[in-house]
């Protein structure tokens, strides 16, 4: 039987739905759902349901137009700088003994899914910057998790963009040394950070740092990695997570990116430009780029 992946899709009717993406198409799923957080809620209870099904079997769904898979994640947490290819680009040493590090992302206002646009603001002072990652999707509560359990608390896996302006990370006037770097400026921008173009079962995902990621700009293609290459794996970031707060079901882990980002070279994002990222053959996102209205 093939791969298959959760998306949240709009019906003919308007409405948003669960469903699988099988085989390019999208199929109903075994039990009713307005969404796939709804289905992540009740992770520990579906998981075996969903390990039996088989989407060969069911019906499809005519006319289903793929939006963001998960509305919306209580939180999305970022894994800054953890691969070594990219701490090599960015010519950044990782001090001894160091631990994950994470940022915060808003939820409502950065995610975008499938198709929908990047929107970067229209001075090129902002360098808007691309960066392709694999994405962890929490299905079980937990704090303090051992990183031999983690990959026991992970739902499943998807590609995630995070977009960053680079332009304003570093604060001009800072008002004193702890805050010379401004990660919500560079991170949490409107609209900067796509995801899908679904949820790919994490029981369906052999190991999940031996997958590969690959991002196009203009049908060019920018970064090329595996996920073998990061320093912190999926587990050592889960457990690291839990030890700051409670992870909960639909929780949003992204990773890191690996190298070929744009800031080495000097290139950057601009209105009209299309990015498309895939992990493994979780299925292709694209999204176009817009400038920010005035």
């Amino acid at each position: 039987m093939k791969a298959w992946s959760l998306v949240a899709y709009r019906s003919q009717a308007g409405d948003e739905r669960a469903g699988v993406l099988y085989d390019h198409r999208v199929v109903d799923l075994p039990m009713a759902a307005c969404g796939v957080l709804e289905l992540l809620d009740r992770w520990v209870e579906l998981e075996p349901v969903l390990k039996a099904f088989d989407p060969a079997q069911a019906a499809e769904v005519a006319g289903a137009e793929l939006v963001l898979p998960i509305r919306y994640p209580r939180k999305v947490l970022c894994s800054g700088t953890n691969y070594y290819g990219h701490m090599r680009e960015m010519n950044v040493k990782r001090a001894e003994g160091a631990r994950p590090y994470f940022f915060l992302k808003p939820p409502t206002t950065a995610l975008i899914g499938p198709g929908q646009p990047i929107m970067v603001p229209a001075d090129p002072a902002a360098k808007v910057d691309w960066e392709a990652e694999l994405a962890v999707v929490i299905g079980r509560r937990g704090r303090h998790i051992k990183a031999s359990e983690a990959l026991s608390y992970v739902a499943g896996y998807s590609a995630i963009n995070d977009i960053s302006l680079r332009g304003p990370h570093r604060v001009q006037n800072p008002i004193g040394e702890p805050f010379q770097w401004d990660w919500l400026a560079s991170k949490g921008a409107d609209q900067s950070t796509p995801l899908g173009p679904g949820i790919r079962p994490a029981f369906l995902v052999d190991d999940p740092q031996q997958l590969d990621l690959r991002l196009w700009v203009n049908g060019r293609l920018k970064q090329a990695a595996n996920t073998s290459d990061m320093i912190d794996g999926v587990s050592a970031l889960v457990a690291a997570a839990s030890e700051i707060l409670t992870l909960e079901p639909g929780d949003v882990i992204a990773t890191g990116t690996p190298d070929g980002v744009g800031l080495p070279r000097g290139e950057f994002l601009r209105p009209g430009d299309v990015v498309e990222m895939e992990v493994a053959d979780f299925g292709r996102l694209s999204n176009p780029v817009i400038a920010e209205p005035a």
